[in-house]
């Protein structure tokens, strides 16, 4: 298997011919095998053999979570007896949504995965700590599972949480990297330094991150990396990807955004008009996959604004790359006349180091404002702690929200909760 695809550091005019020659084929397939995309192109008069360009994406209605929500059998293009994992993601409309995936599915994650940690600087023969879920019907650590043993490496399979027994591991089958979500990295250096353990003298050279964000718009670090790197000097990989698009984006060793690779997904930066953005501009991240079978999508919003970068990486590729993920449009909030997406929030109280662990919560008041309450715990029994909190949300973001202290064993129940393969740090009761 090649692990550094050519495409990738063909020249863009090759790339986009590339995409278009696939294109065509998804769009034949969805044709002949997807109920919903059969209907949407006799609704709305489609005739693919009209779709010769990726400009021509923009003739095609576009498709979202809660579509699939509604009609999630008609997105299914095999027999359901075809189906070899079922894998479920969070739904707009409350209940999950289903993805269903056939064998050709589980080699084209694997693929995926083996070339996006490859990216990173993951090697054969590397050992790799899997601190995420591989169960709980959750696609990730099953896709990076795959990925590391398609590529030749080894794989320790911890599993979240239990900083002893990550630690444990660690001295016992000296892996190079961590697959993590970052937060608890800091987590594992609080025990580590609470309980004498030299981590500074670990195997762990590097961590691939999942699930929050560790860079600012510009990559330089965010303070969530930077209170990680004053502790402990390892090299931190941001990766980007959903059960949706069944396709990561994984920084290279310059750490510059996360790499697309364009056999698997095509991109659209989508305005509110969804129209393409500019050229440095943000917008609403829109996919269509390419080579999946049973649940392929066509035009997908996904939800996530970010900016996209098209020169050239010091590493040799020309595909795009996405910056940190700017927000979920759906989780916009308005305040006051300020408008606020939960990474800004995150940031501020990453920067203090006396909360131990927060959730932020968005509401309606009584009269259908947004309302925004911090809920957070700490060490810090300073009565000013509370404004000091407050205040730096005022400086930063020109907002004052309402602070609930809460003991960490009843809070930390919420906010680590075991159903959830990343910490549950925003809300929304909107």
């Amino acid at each position: 298997m090649e692990l550094y695809p050519s495409i990738e550091k063909s020249d863009i005019q090759e790339i986009k011919a590339f995409q278009e020659k696939k294109l065509k084929e998804v769009l034949q397939y969805l044709e002949a095998n997807s109920p919903f995309y059969q209907k949407l192109f006799r609704e709305n008069n489609i005739n693919i053999s009209e779709i010769q360009k990726l400009e021509d994406l923009k003739k095609i209605p576009t498709t979202s979570k809660n579509d699939i929500q509604q009609n999630n059998q008609d997105f299914f293009c095999v027999p359901l007896s075809q189906i070899v994992d079922y894998s479920t993601t969070s739904g707009t409309l409350g209940d999950p949504v289903t993805f269903g995936l056939s064998d050709k599915d589980l080699e084209r994650i694997a693929y995926n995965e083996a070339i996006s940690l490859a990216c990173a600087g993951i090697q054969k023969g590397d050992v790799v700590q899997m601190v995420t879920t591989i169960d709980k019907r959750f696609m990730a650590g099953l896709a990076y599972f795959l990925g590391l043993r398609k590529m030749g490496a080894s794989v320790v399979r911890m599993g979240p949480g239990i900083p002893e027994l990550q630690w444990d591991s660690i001295f016992r089958y000296k892996p190079k990297y961590l697959i993590t979500v970052p937060s608890f990295l800091l987590k594992m250096i609080d025990y580590a330094e609470k309980n004498n353990v030299d981590y500074k003298k670990s195997s762990i050279y590097g961590a691939i991150c999942i699930g929050e964000s560790i860079k600012n718009q510009d990559f330089t670090d965010n303070i969530l990396a930077t209170k990680i790197k004053e502790k402990w000097n390892i090299q931190l990989y941001s990766t980007y990807a959903s059960t949706e698009m069944g396709t990561a984006f994984t920084e290279c060793e310059f750490q510059k955004g996360g790499h697309h690779h364009p056999e698997l997904i095509i991109t659209e930066i989508l305005d509110d008009n969804e129209n393409p953005v500019k050229e440095g501009e943000s917008g609403e991240l829109t996919v269509t996959t390419l080579g999946v079978e049973a649940l392929p999508l066509l035009r997908f919003k996904t939800g996530d604004l970010v900016k996209a970068h098209y020169e050239p990486c010091e590493c040799g590729r020309n595909t795009m790359r996405l910056g940190p993920v700017v927000g979920r449009k759906q989780q916009m909030i308005k305040y006051k006349g300020t408008t606020l997406y939960p990474p800004a929030m995150n940031d501020i109280l990453n920067d203090f180091n006396g909360i131990s662990c927060y959730q932020i919560v968005i509401q309606s008041n009584e009269i259908g404002l947004d309302e925004i309450i911090i809920k957070l715990s700490t060490e810090n029994d300073s009565e000013n702690f509370e404004n000091e909190v407050r205040d730096h949300f005022r400086a930063k973001l020109r907002v004052s929200p309402k602070i609930e202290i809460i003991d960490f064993d009843v809070l930390s129940k919420i906010v680590f909760h075991p159903n959830s393969r990343k910490p549950i740090t925003f809300t929304d009761l909107r």
